[in-house]
């Protein structure tokens, strides 16, 4: 997934940064609203973390605005703003959750990871993917009793597959997956991931379009 963070505390922002990118998640992070809505206008982002309270102004208003002009990108509100008042508003603007400063990070993993699920149409954690057991909240696969080690990044890209099983997607896409504004591209990633995924997965598993990019094969 790429997530926009929307956060201007620099050691709130550092941190939550940290934790997703540690998932293997790419991650834009904004400290104002106007860098967020040059971001959203440019990028196709999975996910949003949106603070109520920036310099230039409200949260509340950025997200309005998105759903009126008809952005359905899921938003998790992340506020100091604790009166219930605030969580309805917020809620009723068009938030997807809302989470109240300060907050666990470990619990903010599993709140997007659940609203992922939802917006992807998987609300179940755990989906069966021909032998393949995926368990979408610990980011394990297990084929039977042989649990299947994949790292971040090879989660990043299988992730991707899976929100989009049977639809191609390019190179670029899964590369919007892996890397935030900025990161040094590497020319052959999606291809050494795709590669490994394959060997540790099943070779039938992802499907290679030549010059268009890769599917997950349906079951």
């Amino acid at each position: 997934m790429r997530l926009l963070l929307v956060e201007d505390s620099v050691s709130l922002g550092e941190a939550v940064r940290e934790q997703i990118t540690d998932a293997g998640y790419a991650v834009d992070w904004m400290q104002c609203l106007a860098h967020a809505q040059t971001s959203v206008a440019t990028t196709d982002y999975d996910l949003i973390l949106l603070d109520l309270l920036l310099p230039d102004g409200k949260g509340l208003d950025f997200l309005k605005k998105l759903r009126q002009a008809g952005n359905t990108t899921p938003i998790i509100i992340l506020t100091a703003l604790d009166q219930l008042t605030d969580r309805i508003a917020g809620l009723n603007a068009g938030a997807d959750d809302y989470l109240v400063k300060p907050f666990d990070l470990d619990e903010l993993s599993a709140r997007i990871a659940a609203v992922a699920r939802r917006s992807s149409g998987n609300p179940s954690p755990v989906i069966q993917l021909k032998d393949l057991k995926v368990d979408l909240v610990s980011h394990k696969v297990a084929r039977g009793k042989m649990l299947i080690n994949l790292t971040a990044k090879e989660w990043a890209v299988f992730e991707a597959l899976l929100q989009h099983s049977g639809a191609l997607l390019s190179r670029a896409q899964l590369e919007d997956n892996l890397y935030a504004f900025g990161a040094e591209i590497e020319s052959n990633a999606v291809e050494v991931h795709i590669s490994r995924l394959r060997k540790k997965l099943g070779h039938d598993l992802i499907e290679t379009v030549r010059g268009m990019g890769y599917r997950l094969v349906k079951q």
